[in-house]
């Protein structure tokens, strides 16, 4: 993946090795979330390279060093919802999930109703949900990450947390 930007661009400078090491220190966090979005390897592989090439090019406008995680994490959400858009339309047939089913010791069904129940929530809950449980960042860190006002990241927060459990609860009661 970084490949890509050593055979693109040689260094210039400190300011391009810096990003290079800063960018291999988060890679794994990117690929993570990528594919909490699109739930695919290869299209998680496509976010974090356009995660890097965004990034690459915007490198210069980063003010203080120690938000590059939550900078590059943002990016990363922006890279997957575009995808999500482009692809929306496109239905794929995934033969991995299949291969994943019949190989895991998992509790599938579980893991399944999670999944789903992710996608029954809009882009802004599932975010906010993601940052917090997932990556585990704070409020004030999610409020940085998205440019949005603590309040309503709380906020957010708390309506896709109450849709999840209705929606839980409906299942249950269908369930029994």
């Amino acid at each position: 993946m970084i490949n890509i930007l050593e055979s693109n661009r040689k260094y210039q400078g400190d300011e391009d090795k810096e990003f290079l090491s800063l960018f291999q220190q988060y890679e794994q966090d990117i690929y993570r979330m990528a594919y909490v979005y699109v739930k695919n390897k290869d299209d998680a592989l496509d976010i974090v390279q356009e995660t890097a090439y965004r990034s690459f090019l915007k490198f210069h406008t980063l003010n203080e060093l120690k938000l590059f995680k939550t900078w590059v994490m943002k990016i990363t959400i922006n890279c997957a919802i575009d995808l999500l858009r482009k692809n929306k339309k496109v239905i794929h047939l995934n033969t991995e999930v299949a291969e994943f089913v019949s190989n895991s010791k998992e509790d599938i069904p579980l893991s399944l109703t999670l999944q789903d129940l992710l996608e029954s929530i809009n882009e802004d809950e599932k975010t906010v949900i993601l940052l917090k449980y997932y990556q585990g960042y704070t409020f004030n860190e999610i409020s940085d990450i998205l440019n949005t006002p603590l309040s309503t990241v709380k906020s957010v927060l708390y309506r896709g947390l109450q849709k999840l459990r209705k929606k839980t609860r409906r299942a249950d009661i269908y369930g029994q």
